[in-house]
């Protein structure tokens, strides 16, 4: 195996691969909640931490696509100068919007939220990375949440035929990065590799039992799925990204003939020691494929 090759003097250079550990979901774990609170984040799961190679997805023989892996990497300039600044992130649902008619195909995206993520947590609004093998949404919530917005937004409107609910993700720190995204080749993920992980918004996280009490109408709170450890799964990233690229990734394509979800995960890659602290900024939205009328 390939590891990150150095230059005498010079930047560190992306290899074929990295050999690391990722977060996963443990067999016996049950009571699975993520509490979010500004600034921070507790899952009540129970995890450990798995070995895994992580391929360098600029190396593969072919380009990894939608429909067939769950994600795909493309060019994008962006108008926005400060991702920093809430005021110019009020204008980047538009260039949602046109990046994901341009890769999908779609006739309407209807945007939803933003975050800014670092493992350098301090300013407002910002979280820090996701660090355990997962999707934002599982089949019921992204169900839920597309018809609920669709609805809203098109009350008059002739419906539609498909729906894929997804991230588009982005970093504007330089690279390389020294937490970069991981994505998961959804033909290596089993149905038996998931469970459902509710998130639950607080103002400060609980502790102790009130971490695993009941809740009145768990499950309509919004969940996302998290996976459990399988030796299948096979794991890519694309080091060095740019401000000027972008990652689509899916967390639910109604039309499961196609790579229909995406696991992925940040994770710690020490093996560039020139590696920047990563700062990201990543946006959910759903498109969708409206009926004739």
């Amino acid at each position: 195996m390939t590891e990150t090759l150095a230059k005498p003097g010079g930047p560190s250079v992306a290899g074929e691969s990295v050999a690391t550990t990722i977060d996963y979901l443990v067999p016996t774990s049950r009571i699975n909640r993520r509490f979010w609170a500004p600034g921070k984040e507790f899952n009540t799961g129970t995890y450990d931490s798995y070995p895994v190679t992580i391929h360098n997805a600029r190396l593969a023989e072919k380009p990894f696509t939608l429909d067939e892996h769950g994600f795909c990497i493309a060019s994008h300039k962006s108008n926005i100068r400060d991702f920093l600044d809430p005021a110019e992130l009020e204008r980047y649902p538009d260039e949602v919007v046109e990046v994901t008619k341009a890769l999908t195909g779609c006739d309407l995206v209807l945007p939803m939220s933003g975050q800014l993520r670092s493992p350098k947590v301090g300013g407002k609004g910002i979280q820090p990375p996701a660090a355990e093998a997962h999707v934002d949404f599982n089949t019921a919530t992204a169900q839920r949440v597309a018809q609920m917005m669709y609805d809203k937004a098109n009350p008059e409107g002739p419906g539609y035929d498909r729906f894929i609910a997804f991230s588009l993700w982005r970093t504007f720190s330089p690279p390389p990065q020294d937490w970069p995204l991981a994505l998961c080749d959804y033909r290596s993920v089993g149905d038996e590799d998931s469970a459902s992980n509710v998130k639950v918004d607080v103002d400060e996280i609980p502790e102790g039992d009130a971490l695993y009490a009941p809740i009145e109408n768990e499950h309509l709170l919004p969940a996302a799925t998290l996976f459990r450890f399988s030796e299948n799964h096979r794991w890519y990233y694309y080091p060095d990204m740019t401000a000027d690229e972008v990652i689509f990734i899916k967390f639910h394509d109604s039309d499961h003939s196609r790579a229909w979800r995406c696991p992925h995960t940040a994770f710690h890659d020490t093996s560039r020691p020139d590696a920047n602290i990563r700062e990201s900024y990543e946006f959910r939205a759903i498109a969708y494929f409206s009926k004739e009328r």
